[in-house]
């Protein structure tokens, strides 16, 4: 979600930033800008769509006298991609990047909007800007403006800004999102979002903790923390790129198994309030009409489908469809102007869910799109879409972009709920403590990742996998042979449990592993009455549960929860886990497996 870059020092500033943000690109790619200060004056340049159309920009602009440089590329959470929203944005005389959201910003914005102030923009950066220059306006030394200024601030940020009141100063405050300060034997300064950005430049760090804030003058660095001033400890920068952008884990799908903890909260940031629901893309939507919901995805997009179907039928009370898109593609399906039409895609270029979007178009339907890439081709044909703020997925075996992707859906079931009525305040407020509350499932324990790595070795052989569960847990059952087969190339079956005696059990024998999702909240008994049918065929069961389960070969102990989404996130981590311990046993390469690809733009 958003890079960010600074410098201040007597080099090109150019140079560094746009090769910073060249590193921090898969965090952003919708716009990207950057400002430099040098001899008391600001120029800024801005620009759309991929870095190189600020290359292009800032070619003939040069800047080689002591200077400050800062730099920011986008991933929109608030406003469309243009270059009038992309960073940095500007006041009178300072101008301010930000990675993150600022969930107070409306009340900011009322505020100063109430003191003539007009904004350029539609993001929630730009009160940053305008309510610092308010402070120095009113008085305040731009110190103490800038420490008033992030203290009525509230959500996540990484801020850096730099104002013509003070030349030699870049300001800069961390909280709930990553901000690194570095240097070098030349005593230049250095500000990233990430280690990558920075080698080759600097030799060692300081990785801010959140709440710390500070300034750095000519080389003087000013650190602080809860109003009190500390004693910077640096620490050494490694020196390899790849390493850096793994960010010390051996494969990118392993970080962004442990990313889900952070970029779910994202995904609720500024939607989840006390009392409701709020979706800004939706506001100017039209409901009303809409009796139906059909909802068209491929692959672990769709599984995401199948899981919002229980929960739109159970919150919203409304009959909901969910198709393959290549399946949709060429059914002729009837289709109803009073359905809601939603597709789901991670890249928002899926060629099946994107054909299946114009025909809904076409029919007249209400489209809206559930999608990780904004200005992507599903976006830009959706009459509405909510972004699920994943941030740049590397492995190709999907983790992340499951996770936000059933937060954002889940949200949704409750946003219709309550316009339609059909979920009293106490039962939503229970859904919203409990939504909050998933970034806690989603952490991943050491002791955990552990057990799950040496139960891999018991599971490289035998003639397939089961993966079963009911209700919500069957979809993830497919989710979870899904990671299986994609990374470790094993044969993998979801089933609802319920089914197996329709037919798979026929498959029982000791060589059949079967992973059995068994959460206490929702049919515990008749999945363990499943469960204990394969047993007694002799399968191999892994039950995974909170619940001890004698007959099982293995056990994974989950948390006591009291809600079943509760379960259903902290089972999927241990799934998704499992598939990863088992391809790196059997030497596959985790991050890139065969014959896939991350964005599926052909039939």
């Amino acid at each position: 979600m958003c890079g960010i870059v600074g410098y201040i020092g007597e080099s090109e500033k150019k140079s560094f930033l746009l090769a910073g943000l060249k590193e921090l690109e898969y965090r952003g790619y919708d716009s990207a800008g950057i400002a430099v200060m040098q001899n008391g004056d600001i120029q800024s340049f801005k620009a759309t769509g991929k870095l190189a159309n600020l290359v292009l920009k800032t070619q003939n602009f040069e800047s080689k006298e002591f200077g400050i440089g800062i730099g920011h590329t986008r991933w929109a959470t608030h406003g469309k991609p243009t270059e009038t929203n992309a960073h940095p944005h500007w006041g009178k005389y300072s101008f301010v990047v930000h990675n993150g959201i600022i969930e107070n910003y409306r009340e900011l914005k009322e505020e100063l909007q109430a003191d003539g102030l007009v904004f350029l923009s539609q993001t929630d950066t730009e009160v940053i800007v305008h309510l610092f220059e308010r402070f120095v306006t009113q008085g305040l030394e731009v110190r103490e403006a800038f420490v008033q200024t992030i203290a009525r601030l509230q959500g996540a940020y990484a801020i850096l800004l730099i104002t013509k009141k003070a030349p030699d100063m870049i300001f800069f405050s961390k909280n709930a999102v990553p901000l690194i300060v570095a240097q070098n034997t030349q005593g230049e300064k250095f500000l990233a979002s990430a280690d990558s950005p920075l080698i080759g430049y600097a030799h060692e760090v300081i990785y801010l903790e959140d709440g710390q804030y500070g300034w750095i003058q000519n080389n003087t660095l000013d650190l602080f923390e809860r109003g009190k001033k500390i004693v910077p400890t640096y620490k050494a920068l490694a020196q390899d790129k790849l390493s850096a952008q793994k960010e010390g884990y051996r494969y990118f799908m392993e970080k962004e198994i442990y990313e889900q903890t952070r970029v779910v909260s994202d995904t609720m940031m500024g939607r989840v309030r006390d009392n409701s629901i709020e979706f800004e893309e939706l506001q100017s939507f039209d409901f009303s009409n809409i009796h139906a919901i059909k909802i068209c995805a491929c692959g672990t997009s769709y599984h995401a489908a199948l899981v919002s179907s229980y929960l739109f039928e159970r919150f919203a009370k409304t009959t909901v469809q969910v198709e393959i898109a290549s399946e949709f593609r060429y059914k002729e399906p009837l289709l109803d102007p009073k359905t809601l039409f939603i597709v789901i895609s991670q890249s928002g270029e899926t060629a099946d869910t994107l054909e299946a979007l114009k025909m809904a178009k076409n029919a007249g339907l209400k489209t809206l799109a559930i999608c990780n890439v904004d200005n992507s081709s599903i976006v830009r044909l959706a009459d509405a879409t909510i972004l699920t703020r994943a941030g740049i997925e590397k492995g190709v075996a999907s983790t992340k972009a499951f996770a936000t992707q059933i937060i954002t859906l889940w949200m949704l079931t409750l946003f219709i709920a309550g316009m339609k009525k059909t979920i009293t305040q106490g039962k939503l407020e229970d859904e919203l403590q409990a939504l909050v509350k998933i970034p806690l499932c989603l952490h991943v324990n050491d002791f955990l990742h552990e057990k799950i790595r040496r139960l891999s070795k018991r599971y490289l052989h035998g003639h397939g996998f089961f993966f079963i569960g009911r209700d919500i847990f069957y979809p993830l059952a497919l989710e979870g042979a899904l990671k299986l087969k994609e990374i470790s190339y094993l044969h993998a079956e979801g089933y609802p449990a319920g089914e197996m005696k329709h037919g798979p059990i026929a498959l029982a024998d000791s060589e059949l592993f079967t992973i059995a999702l068994m959460p206490q909240t929702i049919l515990y008994e008749k999945t363990k009455s499943n469960v204990e049918e394969l047993s007694a065929r002799d399968a191999t069961i892994l039950a995974i549960s909170p619940v001890e389960f004698a007959l099982a070969d293995d056990f994974i102990k989950t948390s006591q929860q009291t809600h079943p989404m509760s379960e259903f996130f902290e089972m999927m981590i241990i799934t998704q886990l499992l598939a990863l311990e088992i391809s790196v046993r059997l030497g596959n390469d985790v991050d890139m497996p065969r014959n896939l690809a991350k964005s599926v733009t052909v039939e």
